[in-house]
């Protein structure tokens, strides 16, 4: 069975896709500083990508899955620390495209500055630069917003919260804005599949093919967490960040070639009972921001 190195393994997308590559009987190897608990059943490196050495030279994967690569940096330093590799996968965001470009993004398209996601974009075209012209069987993934079991990052997990303390829900403006989602259990399909397949296109986009609103995501967090929904449309407060753990930025993803190599993907309802299952469980692996107090301090009084 193939060999595989994950970037990362205690956190998120990096330790689902450690967990399920192990479940699927890869030997796996995950590269990190040790400092979070590990996943049994895998085999622990712990270095930091920036300050190698020569820690990774004794070994050699089939592919190398970097989860963690943020910047050109991070792509570099790790290559030149690698001794024999045959794949590489990265995955990276849909960050790289400028907001300006035309909608559905396209792999083809410029990829370059968007002024939402400003320096985290920046660096991620970069990484992407770099791997593409220093590793000839790259692959880059480029998803749109990840959810599922393990999510730490306060999405999905606020609304859940919000549901659990029968609280009503502020949705910016009329809810319309459409988000674009992609299950990471589906993100382990697409890279399983790269592995062994190896598919012509080394530039994919992943998302589910259905976009959902803003009204709907919400409706459907508070269902799979057993409540009814009580909203509050919130138009006059410009920066929707402050209360909701969404930018005001809509787009949409052209994946045309994933469904190629992966047709189908998670429902949404389904995947999002699965984060919250995995959410009631794990109340204190999530990251926190302060939009209830921000709410409680400037919208409750106005209702």
């Amino acid at each position: 069975m193939k060999k595989v190195l994950v970037t990362g393994g205690t956190v998120f997308v990096s330790k689902f896709v450690a967990r399920y590559l192990r479940d699927k009987g890869y030997e796996v190897y995950v590269l990190n500083r040790n400092t979070k608990k590990q996943l049994d059943g895998v085999h622990l490196i712990c270095a930091d990508r920036n300050c190698l050495g020569d820690q990774l030279k004794a070994y050699s994967f089939d592919v190398v899955v970097d989860v963690c690569g943020y910047n050109q940096r991070d792509i570099e330093n790790l290559l030149n620390g690698l001794n024999d590799v045959k794949d590489y996968i990265l995955i990276s965001s849909s960050a790289v495209y400028p907001e300006t470009n035309c909608q559905p993004f396209v792999e083809e398209q410029k990829i370059g500055k968007n002024a939402i996601w400003g320096q985290y974009g920046i660096d991620k075209v970069q990484a992407e630069k770099y791997l593409l012209s220093h590793f000839e069987n790259a692959y880059i993934l480029r998803p749109p917003y990840l959810y599922g079991p393990m999510q730490n990052v306060y999405r999905e997990p606020f609304v859940f919260e919000c549901a659990l303390k029968n609280r009503k829900f502020y949705i910016p403006k009329d809810g319309s804005m459409k988000l674009q989602f992609f299950h990471v259990e589906d993100l382990c399909r697409i890279i399983e599949i790269i592995m062994n397949q190896h598919p012509q296109d080394h530039i994919l986009n992943v998302g589910n093919e259905e976009l959902v609103d803003i009204q709907t995501f919400v409706e459907l967090c508070y269902q799979v967490a057993g409540k009814k929904l009580e909203c509050i449309h919130v138009y006059h407060h410009d920066n929707q960040r402050d209360y909701f753990s969404f930018h005001d930025y809509e787009y949409v993803l052209d994946i045309t070639r994933q469904k190629k190599i992966l047709p189908t993907t998670k429902k949404l309802k389904e995947g999002l009972k699965e984060s919250f299952d995995w959410y009631v469980r794990h109340l204190d692996d999530v990251v926190r921001k302060n939009y209830i107090e921000f709410i409680d301090e400037n919208f409750k009084n106005k209702e």
